[in-house]
């Protein structure tokens, strides 16, 4: 008796994940969206206050939403923004609480078993941000440093696989989200911050004093950075890759890429410097949604 119930209880539940993971479905039933996104992913995804959102992600996010709507047969698909952090992304994903993550999560094998994700939108390289002054350029200076990182990333895990790496003895302290690792490094209370370039650039140039800190060292790691999807839920991410190959396609993607990381961007009008790199041209020339392992050194 106890295994049919368990058995019943079993089936209900796979179910209820197979009817969450119909997105479509739940669009139109709801007539509401949630977008999960990023406090401080600067350029991808990020608030300016009052509860507004912005970013490069976020709006490649928005232009899925709206081709979601008209594939679902929704009249009005209402958008909520729902900040998540590094550590909660996957799972709120994956309970249905967020319907899209839409920040600066790296595509890697692992999760990979468990969410999908849709095509590269972004590569980036894992450095470090140091004090300007701090006289660190290399990774094998960091010899009784404090290394800082955010809660729920791989950063210090490239940092300690690094050839350079060997021998080198640093404790490490955690932020909650990225704008609190950084100020761990404005505070003093670490000597390198470890994380992507282009979230370290936008940290860097929005702070009190840009000039005093630095983008330094080795690469640790190539990363693709993607919009993560629930997994099994082929026509959502249909949709999301439609969209994203008509945004190539239609060269809107290369605009948005130039008015996120070219140009002068929100809240202070700061213009993070970064032309994009020979591996997002590539990914863009042939589209796919290849986890970081691909992108290993052979």
């Amino acid at each position: 008796m106890k295994l049919a119930k368990l058995s019943l209880a079993v089936a209900a539940g796979l179910l209820a994940l197979g009817a969450q993971a119909d997105t479509l479905a739940k669009f139109k039933t709801n007539g509401k969206a949630v977008m999960g996104v990023r406090e401080s992913s600067i350029p991808l995804s990020y608030t300016i206050g009052d509860g507004k959102y912005v970013g490069y992600h976020v709006e490649i996010c928005e232009r899925i939403l709206r081709n979601a709507r008209a594939k679902a047969g929704v009249a009005n698909l209402a958008i909520e923004y729902v900040p998540v952090t590094s550590q909660n992304r996957q799972p709120l994903l994956m309970n249905g609480t967020v319907d899209i993550e839409c920040g600066s999560t790296t595509n890697n094998a692992t999760r990979q078993q468990q969410v999908a994700f849709a095509l590269t939108t972004y590569i980036t390289e894992v450095r470090m941000a140091v004090r300007a002054n701090s006289g660190i350029d290399s990774i094998n200076q960091l010899n009784g440093k404090t290394v800082i990182t955010t809660t729920g990333t791989t950063s210090v895990q490239h940092l300690r696989r690094h050839e350079k790496s060997a021998g080198v003895d640093f404790k490490e302290v955690y932020g909650k989200d990225h704008a609190d690792s950084f100020l761990l490094l404005e505070t003093g209370r670490g000597e390198a911050f470890i994380m992507d370039d282009n979230l370290l650039a936008g940290l860097i140039a929005n702070s009190k004093a840009p000039a005093d800190f630095k983008i330094a060292g080795e690469v640790l790691n190539v990363e693709p950075i993607a919009i993560m999807l629930r997994k099994d839920d082929p026509e959502f991410k249909k949709v999301a890759d439609d969209t994203i190959r008509d945004l190539i396609k239609s060269g809107e993607l290369t605009k948005l890429y130039a008015k996120w990381f070219t140009s002068p961007i929100p809240p202070k009008n700061s213009n993070l410097n970064m032309p994009m790199g020979a591996g997002l041209k590539a990914a863009l020339a042939n589209p796919n949604d290849n986890p970081m392992e691909a992108y290993a050194k052979k």
